[in-house]
């Protein structure tokens, strides 16, 4: 019999020594989102049983319509950091201003800014969701954050990841030192190392992507397109479509088996649909410490200054060529 694998806590104990100005307080921040987990967990087992599948009937700042599991998860990670002592202020596709947590201040110093159920279309349906997290230091001494200071570039994040609802529950995260995945068992309620060093191919087989808004894209995105589909033994293609209407779910698959996700740009939206600070930013590190890239198409998504919480950009991440090769296409410089 092989030894016992490291617990989530264990195994960032045992690490920290890696992580700069580490005290402690990550590995009890790392466990509290495992916790949300698998919460959440639980409830999406349940949800076709106890009556929490469908809509609410209102819509979130997004203008979209709010799944009751999408507030249930929400209301979760409030309810999880707001006597932790971690966290002095939270963020969240689903709230229209910032929470801050005076309970936990002065001693929280991190901000968590989060998309609490992603995919939420897939409630109904039986189809992996996830969660996506993107923390960030705050500094200040003198007063509980503002929410303009929760409005950072990406290259700031400490630490980011994701949660994965799908056969078993996963938490994938990086702080800056490599990417690690932690599967939950749920016979002994712990994530336990399953991917260590995670690292992505530098090229893919793999597109995952809305072709139903094909017509609405610039023509240098469908020139892309069209070349991925189109047949080339030397250069592997045509690609595999895989499209999940899950992020999580999709990036997951890229980050494991190489390939590309893409969320581009219309020609009447350019900017995109997914949100930078709750969804692109933190899938960005964790995709580029585990060696590939994440793109607007024009510009290096850890490098974009943001100006509002909840805005919006285009998204291309996944295998470094691919992506790559992606912006030649949009730039139309291929």
């Amino acid at each position: 019999m092989g030894p016992f694998p490291l617990t989530l806590t264990r195994y960032i104990i045992q690490k920290q020594a890696a992580y700069p100005g580490a005290t402690g307080e990550f590995s009890s921040l790392m466990a509290q989102i495992g916790l949300v987990g698998k919460m959440i967990a639980q409830d999406l087992r349940r949800a076709g049983l106890i009556s929490i599948l469908g809509t609410t009937g209102g819509t979130n700042v997004q203008g979209e319509s709010v799944k009751k599991l999408d507030e249930i998860a929400n209301e979760t990670f409030i309810k999880v950091f707001q006597y932790s002592g971690l966290v002095c202020a939270l963020a969240s596709e689903e709230m229209e201003k910032p929470v801050t947590l005076p309970e936990n201040w002065p001693h929280g110093k991190y901000m968590l800014l989060f998309d609490p159920l992603d995919g939420s279309s897939n409630t109904d349906v039986n189809m992996p969701l996830g969660a996506i997290f993107s923390v960030h230091c705050y500094d200040g001494a003198a007063r509980l954050p503002s929410e303009s200071e929760l409005i950072r570039k990406g290259s700031e994040q400490v630490a980011a990841g994701y949660l994965m609802y799908g056969s078993s529950t996963m938490l994938v995260f990086t702080a800056g030192q490599g990417v690690h995945g932690f599967t939950l068992d749920p016979g002994v309620g712990e994530y336990l190392l399953s991917h260590e060093h995670i690292r992505i191919p530098a090229k893919g087989t793999v597109y995952a992507a809305n072709e139903g808004n094909y017509q609405m894209w610039p023509a240098g995105t469908r020139r892309y397109f069209d070349y991925l589909k189109a047949r080339d033994k030397a250069t592997g293609r045509p690609y595999s479509a895989r499209y999940s209407g899950c992020l999580v779910a999709d990036v997951h698959r890229v980050l494991l088996d190489g390939g590309i996700y893409l969320y581009p740009g219309e020609t009447e939206k350019p900017e995109g649909k997914l949100r930078l600070l709750y969804e692109a930013n933190p899938l960005a590190m964790v995709v580029e410490q585990a060696g590939g890239r994440a793109s607007t198409g024009t510009q290096d998504i850890l490098g974009i200054k943001p100006t509002a919480l909840h805005q919006r950009v285009p998204l291309l991440i996944g295998s470094r060529d691919d992506v790559t090769l992606a912006e030649e296409f949009i730039q139309e410089r291929r």
